[in-house]
């Protein structure tokens, strides 16, 4: 029997690598495009996502690539009757403090410079520009850009559960969430309509003799299969390095272990109404005097007795009728070792709880007592500056998507167009070369790197 052929071979069924598919076999009509993954699609890291996106980036390649994403989020709702539930309920940034706020607003007019849209100023005076409301869990946008509130009495009329404190509240407008799982079944679906195949199994080699892939060979059930192909793309999601190894590349990503709680508010605390709130600020866990002498005294657990990063947030989850909310606090931020599955964290929930507290006050209820949530979650890879790598990677023929760190729902769409077009040779957009590879060879690129907190952007 001749050797099975592939118009493309994918290895991973992550959203990422489905977008690639159906870009290939629906956009761009490859006969034959092959999908390896010895899991189910979607089951590693794709359904542990906080399911949002967002255009609101300090970084004018994220802005584009994210504005494109969403563009196509967009057009597969109108399509799809909305299969994946799109809303635009947005993102809602909150700062108590004086030098937070400056801070914020400082950022937000460079974002609104890079492309992410109009930066609206609200100061409590008879001259502030009108806020449009948005439409809850609706797709359809009622602004673009943000709304900035700077003024004390403003910010508690318009989110009356907010801290009072609360000194500066950024509504990102062109953001919200959606289904991941049920738009990687969409992505699936129809690539698989339009001949795609997904096949269970390890890719365990890539051939590539004199510098041109070849063939790939597959480990499946009771044997082994080779696909002779030319072109073949790594989306193995937190093995992405470890697959790029079998064509002699090394990536330069880590990984980070993120958790998400989905919790049961049957207190109706979480307002439904809420966008993605994130408190600004860091944070020190307001623990009683001998929960923090316990936790100050061993060398693991000593650091949450002090003050913790900014960051803590959470969403409400499944519409109004819904008393689910996911909480995410990332106050682990350096590099973890892959464990599957995750190592358990026996105070994580307690310690995301009382975050969650500080940017919202009812929520400290829950502190002593409430129903035991459900914990998830899995690794982000990273790159150093928290760009991704979209591209070719090593011999001809081969190209690479990953390293999508905690955006990989909102990146993957235009992520996976960009992709399709370099395996077919397409025109890619000039913000394309910041995701490629060969950016580490520009000593330029390397020395801005040099004073780069890891993950700022």
């Amino acid at each position: 029997m001749p050797p099975e052929r592939a118009d493309a071979v994918i290895c991973g069924a992550g959203i990422a690598g489905l977008s690639v598919a159906w870009q290939l076999a629906v956009r761009r009509g490859l006969r034959r495009v092959v999908v390896v993954d010895e899991r189910p699609p979607l089951s590693l890291t794709s359904d542990k996502s906080t399911e949002c996106y967002r255009n609101w980036w300090p970084d004018a390649a994220m802005v584009a690539l994210t504005n494109r994403s969403i563009e196509l989020l967009d057009e597969w709702t109108a399509a799809s009757g909305d299969r994946f539930t799109l809303n635009r309920n947005g993102y809602l940034y909150l700062t108590a403090t004086p030098a937070g706020a400056e801070a914020l607003h400082a950022a937000a007019a460079r974002i609104s410079a890079l492309g992410a849209g109009e930066l609206r100023l609200h100061r409590g005076t008879a001259h502030d520009p009108d806020y449009a409301a948005p439409l809850w869990d609706c797709p359809r946008a009622t602004a673009d850009g943000a709304d900035l509130f700077l003024d004390p009495a403003e910010i508690v009329r318009r989110f009356p559960w907010a801290p009072l404190e609360t000194r500066a509240a950024l509504h990102a407008r062109r953001c919200g969430w959606l289904s991941a799982q049920q738009l990687g079944m969409l992505f699936l679906e129809q690539a698989r309509a339009a001949g795609a195949e997904l096949l269970e199994g390890r890719v365990a080699a890539v051939e590539a003799p004199a510098g041109q892939v070849s063939a790939v060979r597959i480990e499946v059930r009771g044997g082994a299969r080779t696909l002779r192909t030319a072109r073949f793309v790594d989306a193995a999601g937190p093995f992405v390095a470890d697959v790029a190894r079998l064509v002699g590349v090394e990536l330069p990503v880590f990984h980070e272990l993120h958790r998400k709680v989905f919790f049961d508010d049957h207190l109706g605390v979480v307002p439904r109404e809420a966008g993605l709130v994130v408190w600004n600020d860091p944070v020190a866990i307001d623990w009683s005097d001998d929960e923090r002498a316990g936790l100050a005294a061993e060398p693991a657990t000593a650091a949450l007795a002090g003050t913790l990063p900014a960051g803590v947030h959470f969403r409400p989850e499944g519409g109004r009728e819904s008393r689910s909310a996911i909480l995410l606090w990332n106050y682990h931020v350096e590099p973890a070792e892959r464990r599957f599955p995750l190592p358990d964290d026996p105070l994580h929930v307690p310690v995301v709880v009382r975050g969650v507290a500080r940017a919202l006050p009812g929520f400290a209820a829950y502190a002593e007592s409430g129903r035991r949530p459900y914990v998830d979650g899995g690794y982000y890879t990273k790159t150093r500056e928290n760009r991704p790598l979209v591209g070719p990677c090593g011999p001809e023929g081969c190209f690479l998507i990953g390293a999508l760190s905690g955006f990989g729902i909102m990146a993957s769409p235009a992520a996976g167009e960009l992709l399709a077009a370099h395996l077919t040779g397409a025109e890619v957009p000039a913000w394309s070369t910041a995701f490629r590879l060969e950016r580490y060879r520009d000593a330029g690129y390397l020395d801005s790197l040099r004073h780069l907190a890891a993950g700022q952007l």
